[in-house]
């Protein structure tokens, strides 16, 4: 497994940039675009967390669903989000190049907001449960 404190940074730099999105909402700035980088930055580093923890091959890959597909080769309930991840997707490119511009009003900021804590909260206990399975290994061996 890879050392447990690279894990817990690529936590912690998600949940960072969550907290950032919340509270950007909660002062009522209405920097949409932004915020949405930062829900779809939140979802890949939980979701390369996960592949590191599993050691599944890491890639400097930004497509959701394509993490989503390498997290699925250790536990299939990764596929339950592919439909999300199609509406996190976007984000990326869309909110940092003039070419790409996208638009995203609150609603679909608070949308994506929520959808981005299910993920974090599902692959967070998905880690804590693999870091358990090896704590036990490590006791019996």
């Amino acid at each position: 497994m890879v050392d447990k404190q690279v894990i817990d940074e690529w936590i912690a730099k998600a949940e960072e940039d969550l907290t950032f999105v919340k509270v950007t909402l909660e002062d009522n700035l209405e920097f949409y675009l932004q915020i949405c980088f930062f829900l779809h930055q939140a979802t890949e580093k939980i979701l390369k967390a996960y592949i590191l923890v599993n050691e599944l091959g890491f890639e400097k890959i930004r497509d959701l669903i394509k993490l989503l597909k390498i997290c699925a080769q250790k536990d299939q309930e990764f596929n339950n989000f592919f439909e999300g991840a199609k509406l996190l997707n976007p984000f990326y490119i869309g909110t940092r190049y003039p070419d790409f511009v996208i638009t995203v009003n609150k609603s679909q900021a608070e949308e994506a907001l929520k959808l981005t804590e299910q993920i974090i909260a599902f692959v967070k206990k998905k880690i804590e449960a693999v870091e358990g399975e090896v704590v036990e290994e490590e006791k019996k061996g």
